[in-house]
């Protein structure tokens, strides 16, 4: 399920007027596929990796897989950049769906097919989650220390699921919301609830992170960057605390602050 994460590139480096010729780790960044029942439905341009969770995740987001029992199958032709996936019931989405693709702010050309404005007239969440300012900065912390491709190479997003006290799964891509839709995939495949969980993430809060966000009743995403006008909007909208900026011992509480206690 895992390809190569990071190739090796010749590049000149440059400091302090000095010239070196060297040898530099750099994020694979590689087009897959996702064929539903049979029809193309989307390519993702990823981190080719943990490629199952992502077109799992990606399902999920969408609205088109809503429990593991609802799989057929899944194939993953990593030659290809291809994942086959077929559900039991559902023929025809990818027919029903086609030409109502978003391409959104997300890195990779993320793609959506829910409506912006449905999500509005959601359900706000009713849950009553919390969390103190020092453990958001230890989580924040932790998500740090797992980001070894980060580290080597400088070029991906992070993203985790946590239940307060720690990270329970990580994953890092090239897209923002890749890392997230991994997450949800993993999620899914092993039977884990997020209704009382967090998301914690490297980049920008923007409104298709809320959204998938939503959709698994997450109450409360953190993380080390800024949210959109539309983030903050939805999720006044919709009940959830959007924290950004979190670093050290400082954090932008951007709605529903109460759950920061």
């Amino acid at each position: 399920m895992d390809g190569e994460r990071t190739v090796q590139k010749k590049i000149v480096r440059i400091r302090q007027g000095e010239y070196e010729k060297i040898n530099d780790q750099v994020t694979i960044e590689a087009p897959v596929t996702i064929y539903l029942n049979g029809s193309e439905l989307v390519t993702l341009l990823c981190t080719p990796e943990k490629l199952e969770y992502l077109a799992l995740g990606f399902l999920r987001s969408e609205g088109l897989l809503s429990k593991i029992d609802d799989l057929e199958s899944i194939r993953i032709r990593e030659d290809e950049g291809l994942v086959e996936v077929d559900l039991k019931e559902g023929a025809g989405l990818a027919e029903k769906l086609y030409g109502k693709r978003t391409v959104t702010s997300g890195c990779g050309k993320g793609t959506v097919f829910f409506s912006v404005l449905d999500s509005l007239r959601s359900s706000p969440l009713t849950g009553t989650l919390n969390i103190s300012p020092e453990k958001m900065a230890r989580l924040m912390e932790a998500l740090q220390d797992k980001a070894e491709l980060y580290k080597t190479t400088g070029g991906v997003h992070s993203a985790a699921l946590a239940d307060g006290e720690q990270l329970l799964y990580f994953c890092e891509d090239i897209g923002r919301h890749n890392a997230l839709d991994k997450i949800v995939g993993q999620c899914l495949r092993e039977g884990i609830s997020t209704e009382d969980k967090i998301i914690v993430c490297s980049g920008r809060l923007s409104s298709e992170i809320l959204l998938k966000s939503a959709k698994l009743k997450i109450q409360l995403l953190i993380s080390r960057a800024a949210p959109t006008s539309l983030c903050i909007e939805l999720a006044e909208a919709l009940n959830i605390t959007l924290a950004g900026f979190v670093r050290g011992k400082r954090c932008n509480v951007y709605t529903h602050p109460w759950r920061i206690t």
